[in-house]
């Protein structure tokens, strides 16, 4: 699914908010056992939602990542 799939409600979430529904969706899912065929609204849902948080982790990774180098950088320059 690529990121632009994803609702534009579902993308404003934070990572705390997207969790939260995770766990609700989670905990609904377990409860309907095998009538799961019944609740693909929900199971889409959480496709979406999941994505969203990778995104979100992705997104972070790269600020980390660009500020360890920046500080790699400035390290580098003090050396001499």
């Amino acid at each position: 699914m690529k990121t632009e799939n994803i609702l534009a409600e579902i993308k404003s979430k934070s990572l705390k908010e997207a969790r939260d529904e995770i766990n609700e969706i989670l905990t609904k899912l377990e409860s309907y056992g095998t009538e799961l065929n019944n609740y693909s609204h929900e199971y889409q849902r959480l496709i979406q939602l999941n994505k969203h948080v990778e995104e979100l982790f992705k997104k972070k990774n790269k600020e980390i990542s660009s500020m360890n180098e920046v500080k790699q950088s400035d390290t580098k320059k003090i050396k001499y």
